[in-house]
């Protein structure tokens, strides 16, 4: 299918059996609770699919005289190897793609056929007209948003534009046994960055500042340090395995390899403070904190403009206020090489941070003035607890133990290890103690589960909601680093979720 994909794609996706990808999906016991019967892909059996991005459209939404909200529109072109005959190929597209067009488009969209060269051309309308594009020939279809990037594509089968054929990337990432792989090249990342940016900038502060050097610096770190990253999705005993390998520049791989190492003599016991109904949970495991935090700030400065490089590190230590540390540098010299941290909620409000501590006055000197430790602790019993005055946030000591954070949030991690209902108690919880990497994660996905039932077919209950569970590795190789991601779903689900918008 590369040989059908422009080389300026700056986003490619590809896979061989498009009816076999779907059928992994509804496979989830989460898919089979919420559906109401088993979707039918025999129409998709044996259909090759790439997906090319060429570009993004960029546009803002006035929401309130002061707020608005900026929309990314990929721009982007599906090319569908049917292997079935050309009227066949023409059915398809006149009734599965028409109905999958009207179903997002609504029934006020209008559809124009016509011939054009050697095939026919189809163009759907929406009422506030966006238009989609599909162009049959003989078995193939090439339909998206963006004509001119069907052109490019009939340009490169036509031996008039170059492929991605020779593209040693997706050569090393091909393989029969992937559900799916793709790319994102160097002018891709360009890209993305600055989509990266401004979300990150939305999700991290809503100081105008802040963000405005969150989205200044952001784009030209992952510029100056990333140069491809290749995914692979492959079906396992315990979901969809996406795995995303990003190689950046020989520099910086370099000096995250080095400085960013894991302690494999590190305890996982602080896990008996987590109650098994957090939403997210991480644990980092770096052989020395303090290193590790330095060598990322000086990195990032050094891939930014002078100004933003010097801003970023005067103001680095705002990166840990949020669970009630002062002094990042004085806080990471105090404690041990895990550190782990867990949300109650979506948006980052009820979090704890906890840690094992090497140095006890050092460490209360680095958190929040807010809470005054020359004031007497609250006794739980063998843990000592220090309030914020309002009690929003709380520092808690036991045993050798800091967990620090929301306030209601750190009793409720105390009562976890007490009760000994935690996560240790769970089934998830041996490949979390297990892993090796520098970072784990493990998470409750609330929604996916629902929006991919109602793209790929119909809600037995429209109330009816499941939540799903994911985990995600992080480990530094010797090109950069590697991200493993084990869900229901997967990156495909993530992608057929946006169908819909």
């Amino acid at each position: 299918m590369r040989t059908l994909a422009p080389s300026d794609a700056i986003i490619y996706l590809e896979t061989n059996d498009l009816a076999e990808t779907l059928q992994t999906l509804t496979e989830s016991q989460a898919f089979q609770e919420l559906a109401a019967d088993q979707p039918d892909f025999s129409a998709l059996k044996n259909m090759q699919l790439a997906v090319a991005i060429t570009g993004f459209e960029t546009s803002e939404k006035k929401i309130t005289e002061e707020n608005s909200i900026l929309n990314f529109k990929p721009q982007f072109v599906t090319v569908a190897e049917t292997h079935a005959w050309s009227w066949q190929t023409l059915s398809f597209a006149e009734n599965q793609l028409n109905d999958f067009v009207m179903k997002n488009y609504g029934v006020d969209a209008k559809l124009e056929r016509r011939d054009k060269a050697d095939g026919k051309l189809f163009t759907w309308t929406a009422s506030d007209e966006r238009k989609t594009f599909a162009y049959v020939q003989n078995s193939l279809i090439y339909f998206g948003n963006d004509w001119s990037a069907i052109e490019k594509c009939l340009a490169v089968k036509k031996g008039e534009a170059e492929s991605l054929e020779k593209n040693d990337a997706l050569t090393r990432a091909y393989s029969e046994n992937n559900l799916a792989f793709g790319y994102l090249s160097s002018a891709g990342i360009a890209q993305i960055a600055n989509l990266v940016g401004v979300s990150l900038a939305v999700d991290t502060t809503e100081e105008s500042d802040a963000r405005s050097l969150i989205a200044r610096i952001m784009p030209q770190i992952l510029q100056n340090t990333t140069e491809e990253i290749v995914w692979t999705a492959n079906k396992t005993e315990r979901g969809i395995e996406d795995n995303f390998s990003v190689s950046l520049t020989m520099e910086t791989s370099s000096v995250i390899k080095e400085t960013l190492a894991t302690s494999f003599d590190s305890q996982t016991n602080s896990a008996e403070f987590l109650p098994s109904d957090f939403f997210t949970t991480t644990r980092y495991n770096l052989k020395n904190p303090l290193i590790a935090w330095r060598s990322l700030l000086l990195l990032t400065a050094k891939n930014t403009d002078a100004l933003s490089g010097k801003l970023l590190i005067q103001f680095s230590d705002a990166l840990l206020e949020p669970y009630g540390v002062s002094d990042a540098e004085t806080f990471l010299s105090s404690i041990d090489p895990e550190i782990l941290t867990v949300r109650f909620d979506e948006d980052g409000d009820r979090s704890v941070l906890i840690v094992s501590v090497k140095d006890l006055e050092k460490l209360k000197s680095s958190i929040s003035k807010e809470i005054n430790f020359n004031a007497p602790s609250e006794k739980r019993e063998n843990a000592e607890v220090w309030f914020s005055e309002n009690k929003q946030l709380a520092a808690l000591f036991i045993e050798n133990k800091l967990l620090l954070g929301d306030g209601e949030s750190v009793l409720k991690c105390l009562q976890a290890k007490r009760s000994g209902q935690n996560f240790t108690k769970t089934p998830k919880f041996q490949r979390f103690a297990e892993s090796q990497a520098v970072a784990v994660t493990f998470g409750r996905d609330a929604d996916s589960a629902t929006k991919i039932v109602e793209v790929l077919g119909k809600k037995k209950g429209e109330n009816k909601k499941l939540a799903t569970f994911y985990s995600t590795e992080t480990r530094f190789t010797e090109k950069g680093f590697e991200r493993k991601t084990v869900s229901d779903f997967g990156l495909i689900g993530t992608i057929l979720q946006q169908i819909p918008e």
